[in-house]
């Protein structure tokens, strides 16, 4: 492609020609080359005295925002601060902060809602109490799950807490007993999150 092209270099007595915006532009007879959108532009040759060194390409400091923004760690550092507890370990606690802990064993079934943040339990409920030793036949089983999980949602309901997580533990499947202690939780009116 033909462009109109002129640079001067720095002299005290030549008379640089002067340009008008037509002869800077191609002509209109050259066909261009390259149908893409970025070749419709015209092209524009200007040259100074500059010098024909590149800028200095940027460089990452160790500590910069970059590098800090980064939320997945690498083993080198989390060899350097083993103590250091990741992105979800930091957020969880105030993005879930009701937790629901359930526990069974061969005899009752205990069930509780704490806050996480202050560690303050919100409802209790266990087929141990006495209101519910006597009272119902079998304490562990899936009678007493459902009658556990309905507790647990009146006396959540009851300080004001309408939603609530679980967190399974390794290997942990949420079927049987708990998962009808669960459920029970969902039917009376608490969202899981």
């Amino acid at each position: 492609m033909a462009s109109a092209c002129m640079f001067s270099t720095p002299s005290s007595s030549s008379s640089a020609p002067f340009l008008l915006p037509s002869e800077l532009l191609p002509s209109r007879a050259v066909k261009p080359t390259s149908l893409s959108w970025a070749s419709s532009f015209p092209k524009l040759c200007i040259f100074g005295s500059f010098s024909n060194t590149s800028p200095p390409i940027p460089t990452l400091k160790k500590d910069s925002f970059i590098q800090a923004a980064w939320t997945r760690r690498s083993r080198g550092e989390l060899a350097k601060r083993p103590n250091r507890k990741s992105w979800k370990q930091r957020t969880d606690m105030f993005m879930r902060p009701f937790l629901l802990n359930v526990f069974f064993s061969k005899r009752f079934i205990h069930a509780k809602v704490m806050h996480r943040g202050t560690s303050k339990v919100i409802s209790v409920a266990t087929t141990n109490s006495k209101d519910l030793r006597y009272s119902l036949p079998s304490l562990t089983d899936h009678n007493a799950c459902r009658v556990v999980g309905q507790l647990i949602a009146e006396r959540s309901k009851e300080a004001d807490v309408f939603a609530m997580s679980y967190e399974p533990r390794k290997d942990e499947r949420i079927e049987g007993k708990l998962g009808i202690v669960i459920d029970t939780i969902k039917e009376n009116g608490i969202i899981f999150v």
